[in-house]
């Protein structure tokens, strides 16, 4: 099949042929992928190991919503692009991709999650787009790790404005109240640790709307794992 239809990259629709599915040579060298040393609560990565465990100064400071975070990369000019080709360009086929590039990134939280689920989109906007880009990459992510898939456990009660240019005292402002465990869902969830699954993370306002709200509704631990995550410029900016 491969001979009479070569893979093409991912990066472009008629991207150049590559030997296996995936990005070509030049924009996989753009990326930059995350690995240790990190923090172990945000996933921010240090320049140098500080030792197992070890926390960013932000974590430290103030206690998150979520368990552990994980993300593949960071997020700049090189990885955006792609990212809102899957957001707002209909780039569904790119979630096979970013899944298995989150499965690598999330490796020491992946085997202990009960269920996988998405950040949730308000029904009104998810009519506008046709579908919820963190679900597209969730849904694989769950074949991959063989974790229940949540779909739609968690829903967002009213829809909000961008999060895109807020502070992060906006943000938190902007999110506040906004998600709930639907009542079907909460007896498979009491008790489970779940992987909340996302495209990026800024300063963490959505997520942690998330996880507190997962966690009231009696999940006993909530991880993230994002496509990718602002460094550290960035979010002191934010």
């Amino acid at each position: 099949m491969d001979l009479a239809l070569p893979p093409r990259s991912l990066a472009t629709i008629n991207g150049p042929a590559v030997q296996a599915s995936g990005l070509d040579a030049d924009r996989w060298s753009r990326i930059t992928f995350i690995d240790a040393p990190f923090c172990d609560a945000c996933g921010m990565p240090f320049e140098y190991d500080l030792g197992e465990g070890a926390l960013c100064a932000l974590c430290q400071s103030a206690q998150r919503g979520f368990d552990r975070l994980r993300a593949t990369c960071l997020y700049d000019e090189f990885s955006r692009g792609l990212i809102l080709e899957l957001k707002h360009a209909d780039r569904t086929d790119l979630a096979g991709l970013f899944a298995t590039w989150l499965a690598r990134a999330a490796g020491d939280v992946l085997p202990h999650a009960e269920g996988i689920l998405p950040v949730p989109m308000h029904r009104w906007r998810l009519l506008g787009r046709r579908y919820n880009q963190a679900a597209e990459i969730a849904r694989p992510l769950a074949r991959i790790a063989r974790a229940p898939y949540l779909a739609d456990a968690l829903v967002r009660l009213r829809p909000t404005a961008s999060q895109g240019g807020k502070s992060r005292a906006g943000r938190r402002r902007n999110v506040a109240g906004v998600f709930a465990v639907a009542p079907r869902w909460r007896r498979r969830i009491e008790g489970r640790r779940l992987l909340l699954v996302d495209d990026v993370f800024t300063t963490g306002a959505t997520v942690e709307g998330c996880a507190r709200a997962l966690k009231a509704a009696g999940a006993a631990a909530v991880d993230v794992v994002v496509i990718a995550r602002v460094g550290l410029m960035a979010a002191r900016r934010a």
